[in-house]
């Protein structure tokens, strides 16, 4: 009886655990196809020719209207990060080596918390989509398009806001900063993130085995 109660018991864990890994790779696929559309959009801006496909794309600095100058896509590439942060030629290389490692602990983080609040894995899964989608520009461009070494590569920016003018001292915009879908899904998951910052699980609840929980701590502590 005991051994029967057992092996249905390991079968309903078993279940859970697959069920919860299903769930798991729904975030990863949406993460994926987000990537995609990034990638789709930043293509089409930018022009390309492969396997004997070719799209002209867009002049560097050209502006087209969408939604009169309240929107437009105008077409630049970014050496550095968001805001227009540059970097010289080593940090242009720590930049795109840090991209890569952010994105590897970013899907290691997402698959850790399958488990957790529903909003701040959707969170993760948007950072992630971001960080990659940037990350593939930065590590790979440079050589598709043989203008860089790898890891040298500029990102793509096409998304253009007006805004009202803004001046604080001698900081003056007008315009808010060129941006693409990678970077709208980073915002976007901060944004969730904050929204639920209060179910953000800590850290030795993500990686139990390289962090201490507070009451183990003090347990060593009174030891």
């Amino acid at each position: 009886m005991n051994n029967r109660m057992q092996d249905e018991y390991n079968n309903v864990v078993s279940e859970t655990n697959s069920q919860r890994n299903n769930k798991v790779w729904m975030f990863f696929t949406t993460s994926v196809l987000l990537v995609i559309l990034d990638q789709v959009t930043k293509l089409w801006i930018k022009g390309f020719s492969i396997f004997g496909i070719s799209h002209q794309g867009f002049d560097y600095g050209e502006i087209v209207q969408v939604l009169g100058s309240t929107l437009t896509f105008t077409f630049i590439e970014n050496p550095g990060m968001a805001w227009g942060i540059h970097f010289g030629f080593i940090g242009k290389f720590f930049l795109s080596s840090f991209s890569i490692i952010a994105s590897i602990i970013l899907a290691i983080v997402l698959y850790r918390i399958r488990n957790k609040h529903l909003g701040v894995r959707l969170a993760i899964t948007f950072i992630l989509a971001g960080a990659f989608g940037n990350l593939i520009d930065r590590v790979f461009y440079g050589v598709f398009f043989g203008y860089a070494p790898l890891l040298y590569g500029k990102v793509v920016d096409f998304i253009q806001v007006d805004i009202p003018d803004i001046s604080i001292g001698s900081y003056h915009l007008n315009t808010f900063p060129v941006f693409n879908v990678a970077d709208s899904c980073v915002t976007i998951g901060i944004c969730i993130l904050l929204i639920f910052f209060n179910k953000v699980p800590q850290m030795h609840e993500i990686f139990p085995k390289r962090f201490k929980s507070p009451s183990e701590k003090t347990e060593k502590t009174e030891d």
